[in-house]
């Protein structure tokens, strides 16, 4: 087994194809093609089914993809540190996040002082933000529920309580706050079912024995904003998630305080990368600074 093999392997597993890891590695498909045949040959095993033009990773493949993507990654962090200066100036840090709205200060702070850093940032929820972390399609994760376990390393970025909002015209606009059984008086413009934000208000109303029954349900925070922009319903939505929009009003909710919590993670096993921890340093910074 030869180091190359393994890299052609890598390459068209996590590219899906001979020619697109060709591409990537600057190399000319059949040479790609012959590494990968040499390897199961020695070995005699098989790690792509190769039907209908089409290649999926056989079982065999799936669990050697997880052992290069380890291989690969601590190549990279080693790469890092023999160039740590260079990373800092030109490196990529991958971010995907259930809002991008929580990153902001962090952001800006780390593009004042990294700014040859190009970052990237994409939108997920919590299933797929780990899924991207575990993969090493991502460097950091943003999201409203960490997962169990020990394989991550955790900096809380803010809880802020949930609120209500509606259109500057809306007849619940002159209110400063509203009760649950006030609410249903009113349109109510929910998230989809398994949204948190839904969940937890879902519960706070069960806490005061009233049920809210949405007159609409739309899926994504963008959604909801818009609809109840256009005058249709009340929104929710956590206090850091609310922005400044002329359009819309913030309602507190009377009752249980109904908290939304929003951490930043990545995998224990990166958290040595100068890029990630470079950043995780200044949203550590940040948690300090807050009363």
């Amino acid at each position: 087994m030869r180091y190359v093999q393994l890299r052609a392997f890598h390459h068209v597993a996590i590219c899906g194809g001979f020619s697109r890891a060709a591409e990537r590695l600057r190399v000319t498909q059949p040479a790609i093609s012959d590494q990968v045949r040499r390897l199961e040959e020695e070995y005699d095993v098989l790690l792509f089914d190769r039907q209908r033009r089409q290649i999926r990773l056989t079982n065999m493949g799936e669990r050697l993809l997880e052992v290069t993507r380890r291989l690969f990654d601590t190549e990279q962090q080693a790469l890092e540190l023999l160039s740590e200066s260079l990373a800092l100036r030109s490196g990529h840090l991958r971010v995907v996040a259930d809002a991008a709205h929580h990153l902001l200060g962090v952001l800006a702070a780390f593009r004042e002082r990294y700014p040859g850093v190009r970052v990237t940032i994409s939108a997920g929820n919590t299933e797929s933000v780990v899924a991207n972390l575990r993969s090493y399609d991502a460097d950091i994760g943003v999201l409203g529920e960490v997962p169990e376990g020990r394989d991550f390393e955790v900096v809380e970025l803010n809880s802020t309580p949930i609120i209500a909002f509606a259109a500057k015209k809306h007849p619940a606009a002159t209110r400063s706050s509203l009760s649950f059984s006030e609410l249903l008086d009113f349109r109510l413009v929910l998230r989809e079912k398994g949204s948190k934000t839904r969940n937890k208000l879902e519960e706070g109303a069960a806490l005061a024995g009233v049920s809210l029954p949405p007159s609409i349900v739309a899926e994504g925070r963008e959604a909801v904003r818009e609809i109840v922009a256009s005058g249709a319903g009340i929104g929710f939505v956590s206090r850091a998630e609310f922005g400044d929009d002329p359009r819309l009003v913030a309602i507190a909710i009377e009752g249980p305080v109904m908290l939304m919590d929003e951490a930043m993670i990545c995998l224990k096993e990166r958290a040595g990368s100068k890029l990630v921890r470079a950043f995780l340093d200044i949203a550590l910074g940040n948690q300090r600074q807050r009363p």
